[in-house]
């Protein structure tokens, strides 16, 4: 398969770039080679900022283009008119946070999807950035006249995540000690490793499959209990858990997701149960939990000691919450 990959170079344009090397496809990268620009020395590289340097791609073709790095829906609509004749399928990472009510329990792709008043808006923030994924489906559904597979990807995490957002806790467990825990050990926890979703999206990008998918893991395969105690596993760490409740973190101000990763409030349990069943049936399929933990450990071993980090909790933070509950228990 010929295939063109709109940015190729950060975490899940990476492994896409590797898994497709890997089954033997041809390869070609458009991007502004801003990032890792020599990652890929063997590729086809062509230089541009797809927002108004599109031409360099016009009067080529490919069997299928897959868009990594589409926020905007008037640069997405650019990309797919200069390429709905080029290609026969249109490949775009999107998002779950499309999904515009996290309370909604077992949420498939024919639930609500999020809207903008202001469709102009081009600003993305925590408020935007779902329903302008929204509107960057709909662009490329238009362009291509149907032939778009929606990839509504969730947390992706594993080797060269640059959020942390998974991260944290295979490094903070490996460390030892009291670990802050949050929740409940049987709360369910939906992530996908970056490699398990760039396969998938390949094979569904060669089968020409067209339409949404939710794509993460069962709702009903992981736990935080689990996430922590394999990453002890792992680790061979002697971290202990103490689990703090959802009323104590937003008391606390801690931010879900962020400062506590793969934590969010009960009540927006809809976001860890997302039904996948759609990409299951078509092939979509997970490696152990403990291969990913152990992956991104080493990997992480291999930053600068003084990574700045985008997530989890500071060893202060920790420490003060710790005390702040212990306090509280012992009343």
């Amino acid at each position: 398969m010929k295939l063109l990959i709109l940015g190729g170079t950060r975490f899940l344009g990476r492994a896409l770039v590797e898994a497709a090397r890997a089954a033997g496809h041809e390869v070609t990268l458009f991007n502004r080679g801003q990032s890792n620009p020599d990652l890929f020395p063997g590729l086809e590289q062509v230089r541009g900022d797809r927002d108004g340097g599109l031409d360099v791609l016009a009067g080529r073709r490919w069997d299928a283009v897959i868009d990594t790095c589409g926020y905007v829906p008037r640069v997405v609509r650019a990309s797919a008119e200069l390429l709905a004749d080029a290609v026969d399928l249109y490949t775009f990472i999107s998002s779950l946070s499309v999904y515009s009510d996290p309370t909604i329990i077992g949420m498939d792709e024919s639930a609500p999807v999020g809207t903008l008043k202001d469709e102009t808006t081009e600003e993305i923030t925590g408020e935007t950035y779902g329903p302008l994924k929204v509107l960057c489906e709909q662009a490329v559904t238009e362009a291509m006249d149907g032939r778009a597979l929606l990839v509504r990807s969730g947390l992706i995490v594993g080797p060269h995540d640059p959020t942390d957002r998974f991260t944290y806790w295979p490094y903070r467990v490996a460390q030892g000690g009291e670990v802050l825990a949050p929740g409940q050990p049987d709360d369910p926890v939906q992530i996908i490793d970056v490699r398990d979703i760039a396969e998938w999206t390949l094979r569904a990008t060669e089968a020409r499959l067209a339409g949404p998918y939710n794509v993460t893991s069962p709702s009903d395969r992981l736990t935080m209990g689990d996430v922590l105690q394999t990453c002890r596993q792992v680790s061979a760490s002697d971290a202990h858990f103490t689990w703090v409740g959802d009323a104590f973190l937003l008391e606390h101000n801690v931010a879900a997701y962020t400062e506590m990763p793969l934590w969010v409030p009960a009540e927006y349990a809809g976001f860890d149960t997302f039904d996948v069943s759609k990409a299951l049936r078509d092939g979509l399929a997970f490696r152990q939990l403990q291969q990913t933990v152990r992956d991104t450990l080493q990997w992480q071993a291999t930053r600068p000691a003084d990574w700045q980090w985008r997530g989890g909790l500071t060893a202060e933070r920790e420490a003060e919450l710790l005390q702040a509950w212990h306090k509280r228990e012992g009343q």
